[in-house]
């Protein structure tokens, strides 16, 4: 039997701590080990239980979520943290992803997706929510019209691996993106491999700053 994956829950909000738990519990595929109401609770916690995801809030008393995701990811470099919060905005995703989250969703995601997330997550993938995503992307374009140029013969995509930028920047896990372009999980795995090591970029949320600063990605 696949070993459960140990989740910790960080929200101020009682109510949203207890959805999330429901969510958790109601999987044998995870293991509630903590909660917390802040982020410098959320440290001592992770520190006394060792988890593999941390569910995040960003906007939190004492110390948020962005503050807690940089000084866990340095601390605990092969921790994940996937950002839940109400808040969709540029000041918000773009620290919270810079300071090492792998993924940001809103909260009212759906249950499925947001355990799909905590998996995706500890499996080494990104997930973002169809607004984060446009949100980025949006964010990126307003101040990359100066720094669109033409791609280098090393950086050309292919019509696949620009198949599957394009349905990443609309928010699509690789399943989703699996599903869309009718081939296997693995197959879009090694796309973004691929197109990951021709940009010489570190991940999914790399990627698609880089397509959007590149000009190949627009917004419907």
């Amino acid at each position: 039997m696949t070993e459960a994956i140990r989740v910790i829950i960080v929200d101020d909000e009682s109510l949203v701590r207890a959805a999330l738990r429901v969510f958790l519990e109601s999987s044998d595929r995870f293991e509630l080990v903590g909660e917390a109401d802040n982020g410098a609770d959320a440290i001592t916690l992770v520190r006394a239980t060792q988890p593999d995801v941390v569910l995040m809030d960003v906007q939190m008393p004492i110390m948020d979520g962005i503050e807690a995701t940089q000084r866990l990811t340095r601390e605990f470099p092969g921790l994940k943290i996937v950002a839940l919060t109400t808040f969709c905005t540029e000041r918000v995703i773009v620290p919270m992803l810079s300071a090492g989250a792998s993924g940001f969703l809103v909260k009212d995601t759906s249950p499925d997706r947001i355990l799909d997330a905590a998996r995706l997550a500890h499996e080494g993938g990104y997930v973002l929510s169809p607004r984060v995503a446009k949100e980025l992307v949006t964010s990126v374009q307003s101040g990359a019209a100066s720094a669109t140029r033409e791609l280098g013969r090393d950086e050309e995509l292919t019509e696949r691996e620009l198949a599957v930028v394009t349905l990443l920047a609309q928010g699509m896990s690789n399943a989703e993106i699996a599903a869309a372009m009718y081939v296997s999980e693995a197959t879009v795995k090694s796309h973004l491999g691929r197109i990951t090591a021709k940009w010489g970029v570190r991940d999914r949320i790399q990627v698609l700053i880089r397509a959007t600063q590149l000009g190949l990605v627009t917004l419907v």
